[in-house]
This record gives structure tokens, C-alpha cells and sequence, in this order.
């Protein structure tokens, strides 16, 4: 049975690596132990918490979202370092690695509540609530705008407000005065009557001994110091300057390339394919069935292992869909809009009658294909699978249910599989909605003895995605 205490339901406060992090603290993930099994104790990241203070005055925002162009990077640790009344100039920033540790409880919750504050009784309640969901969905993920007004808010800026509230106790305490006398300011905290001055880091170990009360008041946003202010992105240096690491720029020593092809067709499998066509080919290492629908080569470049693929014969059974096209679709959506009831779905009065009346009546069709996310970067993944173990790199929106996937596929446990995850050139949902391209990588590391990097072609891309559902409307 686990204990819940008041510090596990608001915030935590672990010391390690001779600094404080403090973050949202839920059973079961939340114990100062396995924070210290996955960090170490040597300096390196604690995997629990959101905002950690080294000695040197230092503060890194380990932020539980995934960049892919949209700033998150960047204004998460503005939310929480304005509630912390934190000098900017020493906030820094780490991706929240794919631990159960990380579940964004914060998001889940802004789901619950749907941003509508929650009473101050309840607190407790929905942060429990929010964090066992997240944990049981596998929650880390990235889209619908959601970063700023559900984390943030619900979670950056609580978190912020905590460490400022500790951090002002434990000065307090150490000088023997009251807390109402502490001020705190660009992260020093400052005893005017005294003189005495200390920084955040010089007070982070003793301030873990405090735990913040549930419901700490945030700032006035007309007291903003750092929110709202031009502030130079984290993510962009390196994407100007090219030292930025997508998934398509990963290499490992060893590393192999694989191209591959799905069947046209959405249900069909593959039928059989001839690898004896293949045994000349330059740079061409094996040729592997993906599952029952996929075929892939595998080289030692992408170029090779793609000009390959083309040259490889293929069967496929195209299965019951082979003859639709665009066509058969809107056909098929035009003869169920014409046979419909709508009635239950929209009651905004006579529309028959309205019609007949109308001095001028105008008709209209909109029609909208199935849409591919076209993102800038294609697909791709790669994976390595060793001694019982699995690692995967790649850019994805939702990088712990993506662990957990990897880990289905390969038929392991979460803890025998790592996820790093790289930047990406553009997400909108793809990179987190179906991990088709994850799977296949898996399937394909496990058949193999060394790193293998997948990239899928931009025609592969368009064809094998998940797409935005076609529509078409007609309107009198």
C-alpha cells in the first residue's frame, strides 16, 4: 500500500547533485529513491521533478514537452522562473527524458478541468487524479496547443511558486526571522533590516526540508518581469547554426540504413518478394518482411538501401480496397449526407421552410480531401536492440507512450527500453497520433545485429500517413 502524504499530493523536494528539484511528486513514481537511481549522484539530470537549483545559482526547467518549432522550449521555463522570481540570465533548460517519472500529471489534469479552475478544496484531489492518469495513459505528449495553458499553468507556474515559497522559508528559518521580511528577487533572497543576502543556491538544500501549502498565490500579470518579454529561444543557436540533432541526423558507430515500402493500398499485405534480386547490389546488407504489409532493405547508406527498394520485385494483395479512389470516397460520402438524419444533430429550427420563404436561395458544396501532415521531415526512427535491451532515437510528440509502444513491439518491459528524443522538423499530430514508422523500426532492429536508421521517402510519407478525415458539405 502506498502512503500519500501532503508533500507527494503538491510538490516534491529531493536534494541531489548538491541542489534542490522540486516538482510534482505522485505516487508511485515520485520517491526520493528512484529519483537517486535514475540521476545518480554525480551531477547528472534527476528524472522526477521540473525545476532543479545547483549550488552555483544555477536553475535548469526540465520541460515535459516536445519542441518542434513552437517555443515550448523556451516558455515553459519563463512561466516557472516568473513565479520564482528567478534571474533569467542562470535559467537553462533539459527535455524531460521518457520516464514514468515525468507522466505530465499537469496536462492530464488541465484535461480534467478543462482549464476551469478548480476549487481550492480540491486541489489535492485533481493532482492526484491528473497524475494516476497520466501515468496510466503513458502522458508526456505535445499538441493542441496545450503546452502553455494546461502545464504551464496548472504545473510551470505552481512549480515556480513552491520553490520561491521554500526557498524563502528555509532563509527564514537559517536567519532566524520572520518569512513576511524575506524578500526575493532575480534569485537572491534578501533580509533588508540585516543586510544578510543569499542565493537561491546557497539556500536549495535546506529549503527541501519545507513543504509548500496547496494552494500558493500566483503573481498578477501586471507584475511580469519575464513572461511576455523577448527572451532568445533556447532551441534556435543550434538550429541556425546546424549542431541541432533531428532523427534523420542520428549516427552510431556500426550503424546501418533501411528504405521501406507498405503496401499502396491501406489493409492489403504483402504477398512475397524476391531478395535474390538484390544479391549484386552494392552496399546491400538483407532485405526483411515488416510485419505482414511492409518490406524493407537494408544498406550501408539510405541512397543505397533506397535505390534498392525500387529495383526489388514485389508482390502485393491489395486486399478490398484495392479499386477505391478519391472519387469512390466522396461518392460514398455524398450518398450517406443524402440519405442521412440529421435531426439529432442539428435542431436550430425549419431549414425546409426558411428555404421556401427566401426571396433568393444560394447552394453550396465544400469538399475537403483526406490530408496528409506533410511534415518538413519525413518519417524515421532509428533503433538498436542488444543484449535484451532496446534504444530508439527519434523526434516524437509523446515520447513516453512511444517507450511503451517501442516496448510492446519488442515485446520487452519499459525499463529494458531507452527512448532518446531528438528535435523535429515539424510534428502536427503525426508524431504522435500513429508511430507506424516506430513500429517498423523495431521490427526491424530485433532481425538485426547492429543500429538501424529508417527513413521513410517523401512518397512513402505522403502515402502511408494518418490522415485529416475528408469532408463534404452541402449548405442551402
Amino acid at each position: 500500500m502506498v502512503t500519500l502524504t501532503r508533500r507527494k499530493f503538491v510538490v516534491s523536494a529531493a536534494l541531489a547533485g548538491g541542489g534542490i528539484l522540486i516538482g510534482y511528486a505522485l505516487s508511485p513514481f515520485s520517491t526520493l529513491e528512484r529519483a537517486r537511481k535514475l540521476a545518480g549522484q554525480d551531477g547528472g539530470s534527476l528524472l522526477r521533478t521540473w525545476v532543479k537549483i545547483a549550488p552555483d545559482n544555477r536553475i535548469t526547467v526540465i520541460v515535459p514537452h516536445s519542441e518542434m518549432g513552437q517555443g515550448v522550449h523556451t516558455a515553459m521555463p519563463m512561466m516557472l522562473a516568473e513565479e520564482m522570481d528567478a534571474d533569467w540570465d542562470l535559467v537553462g533548460m533539459e527535455q524531460a527524458p521518457a520516464d514514468m517519472a515525468f507522466a505530465n500529471g499537469a496536462l492530464a489534469k488541465g484535461y480534467l478541468s478543462d482549464g476551469v479552475s478548480v476549487p481550492k478544496f480540491l486541489t489535492g484531489t485533481t493532482d492526484f487524479a491528473g497524475r494516476k492518469i497520466a501515468e496510466f495513459m503513458a502522458l508526456q505528449a505535445t499538441g493542441g496547443s496545450t503546452a502553455v495553458r494546461f502545464t504551464g499553468v496548472v504545473g510551470m507556474r505552481r512549480a515556480g511558486a513552491a520553490a520561491r515559497w521554500m526557498l524563502v522559508q528555509a532563509a527564514a528559518q537559517h536567519w532566524n526571522v520572520a518569512p513576511e521580511q524575506i524578500t526575493a528577487s532575480k534569485s537572491f533572497l534578501l533580509h533588508a533590516e540585516s543586510g544578510r543576502k543569499a542565493g537561491y543556491g546557497e539556500m536549495a538544500a535546506r529549503a527541501a526540508a519545507f513543504d509548500p501549502p496547496d494552494n500558493l498565490p500566483l503573481k498578477d500579470p501586471g507584475t511580469y518581469t519575464i513572461v511576455g518579454a523577448p527572451k532568445q529561444r533556447f532551441d534556435l543557436p543550434a538550429k541556425v547554426d546546424g549542431t541541432a540533432i533531428y532523427g534523420v541526423d542520428v549516427r552510431l558507430p556500426g550503424m546501418l540504413f533501411a528504405a521501406i515500402k507498405s503496401c499502396p493500398v491501406f489493409g492489403g499485405r504483402l504477398k512475397s518478394f524476391d531478395a535474390e534480386a538484390l544479391k549484386n547490389r552494392r552496399g546491400v546488407r538483407s532485405v526483411h518482411a515488416v510485419g505482414e504489409s511492409a518490406v524493407a532493405v537494408v544498406a550501408d547508406n539510405s541512397w543505397r538501401a533506397q535505390q534498392a527498394l525500387l529495383a526489388l520485385p514485389v508482390v502485393w494483395d491489395e486486399g478490398a480496397l484495392a479499386a477505391q479512389d478519391s472519387d469512390s470516397i466522396f461518392a460514398g460520402m455524398k450518398a450517406a449526407l443524402d440519405k442521412g438524419d440529421f435531426d439529432s444533430d442539428y435542431d436550430f429550427g425549419d431549414v425546409e421552410a426558411a428555404a421556401k420563404r427566401a426571396d433568393r436561395l444560394i447552394e453550396a458544396v465544400y469538399q475537403v480531401p483526406h490530408l496528409a501532415h506533410a511534415t518538413m521531415e519525413p518519417m524515421n526512427c532509428t533503433a538498436h536492440f542488444s543484449d535484451g535491451r532496446l534504444q530508439i532515437w527519434g523526434g516524437f510528440q509523446d515520447p513516453l507512450a512511444a517507450r511503451a509502444l517501442a516496448a510492446k513491439v519488442a515485446g520487452l518491459s519499459m525499463e529494458h527500453v531507452t527512448l532518446n528524443n531528438t528535435a523535429m522538423g515539424g510534428g502536427f499530430g503525426r508524431r504522435g497520433s500513429t508511430l507506424n514508422y516506430l513500429e517498423q523500426a523495431v521490427r526491424l532492429a530485433v532481425q538485426l545485429d547492429a543500429p538501424v536508421n529508417l527513413i521513410w521517402t517523401r512518397e512513402e510519407d505522403m502515402t502511408q500517413d494518418n490522415y485529416r478525415n475528408a469532408q463534404k458539405t452541402g449548405s442551402p
